[in-house]
C-alpha cells in the first residue's frame, strides 16, 4: 500500500473563503469526489483513490476542519449549507460541470445534500453507512437514540476536545480499532496518520462543530422537506455499525427517483471503506461504469 500512496498528490484549493486541503490521484474525463467523516480525513478513502484512479479524475478533500484545510472558529462555519458549498465550490475549481460524489458518515450526509440542493452538479450519487435524514427520522428508535449519545455528549462545550487530547488521542485511536468487525483493520502505522490530523491547531474543535452546527437543527426543529433524489444512487452498508445500526437505514430507496442499487457488507461495521476496502472498490468502480 505505500507504493501506491506514493502515486496520490497533494494540493489545495481555494474555495470562497476556505483554503481546503485535498488528496488526488487519475486524469480522466470524469471527476469523482470522495467526502470523509468523522474522525477522519482524506486519509479514509486510500484504497479508493488509487482503486478508481484508472478511470477517473478521483480528489479526496480534507473536509473544513480537518487535517491540513482550513478550521474556521465559528460553529455556524460548519452548517450543511457551507460544507454543500465546499464540495460545488470544488467541482468548479477543477474546471468540470458536474461529479460523481460519494461520501461516507459525515461526507455522506454532505453529499446527501448535495444530491438534494444542486442536483446539476452530480452525474452519479454514494453514501456509505448514514442514510438520508429523512430515512434516519422515520425509524428512530430508542435504540438508536442512546447508540447516538455521543453525538449529544458533543453538544458541551470544551469536554469533548479535553478528552480526546488525553493521553495521545486514546479516545479516538480506540473509536477506530475497537468499532471494526475484526481486528488489525487500522495499522499502527494508519493510527500515526490520523494522530498527525487530530493534532493540527483547533482541529478537535472543528471536527466536533460538524454536531455543534447540524445535530439538534437537524433533528429537533422543523425543517424544509428534503426533495427526492433524482440522481443515479449507491447506498452501501457495512451491518455490524454500532453506531447507526441496521433499522435506521431501512427504506434509503424510498428518498430515491432515479436508479438505486443498494449494498449490504455483513462482515464490515462503520469504516466500511477501510474494512472491506476491495468490496466497496468494486461495487463503486461498476456502478460508476453504468
Amino acid at each position: 500500500m505505500a507504493e501506491d500512496l506514493e502515486k496520490i498528490k497533494m494540493d489545495y484549493a481555494q474555495i470562497g473563503g476556505v483554503r481546503l486541503h485535498y488528496a488526488t490521484a487519475g486524469e480522466g474525463e470524469k471527476l469523482v469526489i470522495l467526502l470523509h467523516g468523522f474522525p477522519e480525513f482524506w486519509y479514509s478513502w486510500r484504497h479508493q483513490i488509487i482503486g478508481l484512479s484508472d478511470e477517473y479524475k478521483v480528489v479526496a478533500p480534507d473536509m473544513r476542519g480537518y487535517n491540513l484545510s482550513d478550521k474556521p472558529t465559528k460553529v455556524s462555519d460548519y452548517e450543511i449549507d457551507k460544507l454543500v458549498d465546499d464540495v460545488t465550490g470544488l467541482i468548479r475549481h477543477f474546471g468540470y460541470h458536474q461529479a460523481a460524489v460519494i461520501g461516507h458518515d459525515w461526507g455522506a450526509s454532505v453529499a446527501w445534500a448535495v444530491a438534494a440542493k444542486h442536483p446539476e452538479y452530480l452525474w452519479k450519487l454514494g453514501a456509505l453507512q448514514v442514510p438520508p435524514i429523512p430515512v434516519w427520522k422515520k425509524n428512530q428508535t430508542l435504540k438508536q437514540f442512546f447508540a447516538s449519545w455521543y453525538m449529544f455528549f458533543f453538544q458541551i462545550p470544551v469536554l469533548p476536545e479535553f478528552l480526546f487530547k488525553l493521553n495521545d488521542y486514546a479516545a479516538l485511536e480506540n473509536a477506530l480499532k475497537n468499532s471494526t468487525a475484526e481486528k488489525g483493520v487500522f495499522t499502527d502505522e494508519d493510527i500515526a496518520e490520523y494522530k498527525k490530523a487530530w493534532s493540527e491547531p483547533f482541529a478537535p474543535t472543528a471536527m466536533l462543530n460538524y454536531y455543534r452546527a447540524n445535530i439538534l437543527k437537524r433533528f429537533f426543529t422543523k425543517t424544509a422537506e428534503m426533495p427526492k433524489i433524482k440522481v443515479p444512487t449507491v447506498f452501501i452498508y457495512g451491518e455490524q455499525d454500532k453506531a447507526i445500526l441496521p433499522e435506521t437505514v431501512k427504506g434509503v430507496s424510498e428518498m430515491i427517483d432515479a436508479p438505486f442499487e443498494e449494498f449490504h457488507i455483513p462482515t464490515s461495521a462503520h469504516w466500511v471503506q477501510q474494512e472491506a476496502s476491495e468490496a466497496v472498490t468494486e461495487i463503486l468502480r461498476e456502478f460508476l461504469a453504468k
